[in-house]
């Protein structure tokens, strides 16, 4: 059941972005303080942005929060906000310095949304050059990651604010009346972390090429040791062979954990 969105949608941002230069079909990023870029590709809908950087009462957590919680996956830990998370052995795991994102397809200078040590599914699953410039783009099944949440009052409000604006940024852009959700509900990890996760998806997105289509995000809020609202994302494909399903989702969620002080001084993408 969708429930009515009490804010702007999609939400403003409620944290810094690094600038992108984009053309039409492809873009040129610069980096930002210790951010360096190292590949920006145009989406379906909306471009996909990545920079690398240069450098590579809290619950009770694992005593190595960098060993996965589950038997043959891989962990991802985000030094940035002092969190972690398990991914199946077939997910790529990037660097804790690369961030990943959608730009607005209206203002390329502006990114819609963004997370940091992102895991990918199927990197390649689908491949296109948008608008026939020679220029092929390799488009993920699935992304999941961390982002802060500067400014949110709850784990709730993060959750509610960012599931649907993924779904929006990777999948519908510009309409936004295909994007739905439902109520934020309340979960807690295998390690105890506690908070809220929303789930968005959209109906009916529209299919201008081969890779277009539907797409659904799950997202839960939650406090880092610092207690800082934070956000562990994930989005992808839905009505495809391959699309990850609800299952492992939510399997995925529940490996998140704290893994010791966030090294950022503020809380960040």
């Amino acid at each position: 059941m969708q429930t009515p969105n009490p804010y702007q949608f999609p939400p403003p941002q409620t944290h810094p972005q690094a600038p992108v230069k984009k053309r039409r079909s492809r873009a040129a990023v610069a980096g930002v303080g210790a951010l360096a870029a190292v590949a920006l590709a145009a989406a379906v809908t909306g471009a996909v942005v990545l920079f690398r950087g240069d450098g590579d009462s809290p619950p009770a957590a694992p005593a190595d929060p960098s060993k996965p919680l589950v038997a043959g996956w891989k962990t991802v830990v985000n030094p940035q906000h002092g969190t972690a998370f398990d991914v199946p052995p077939d997910w790529e795991v990037l660097a804790p310095t690369v961030f990943s994102g959608h730009v607005d397809d209206a203002d390329p200078d502006k990114v819609l949304i963004g997370h940091t040590a992102p895991a990918l599914f199927k990197s390649r699953w689908c491949s296109i050059d948008g608008d026939g410039d020679g220029q092929v783009t390799d488009v993920r099944l699935a992304n999941t990651g961390t982002k802060g949440a500067v400014g949110a009052k709850d784990a709730a409000e993060v959750a509610e604010k960012t599931a649907p604006t993924w779904v929006y940024a990777a999948y519908t852009q510009p309409d936004k009346s295909v994007v739905k959700w439902d109520g934020p509900k309340e979960f807690t990890t295998r390690t105890g972390v506690k908070g809220s996760y929303v789930k968005a998806r959209s109906e009916g997105a529209a299919r201008p090429n081969r890779c277009a289509g539907d797409g659904r995000a799950v997202v839960f809020g939650f406090k880092n040791s610092r207690g800082d609202l934070v956000a562990w994302n994930f989005y992808g494909r839905t009505g495809v062979p391959g699309a990850v399903g609800d299952a492992l989702i939510m399997r995925i969620m529940s490996t998140v954990r704290l893994a010791g002080e966030p090294k950022d001084p503020a809380p960040g993408p």
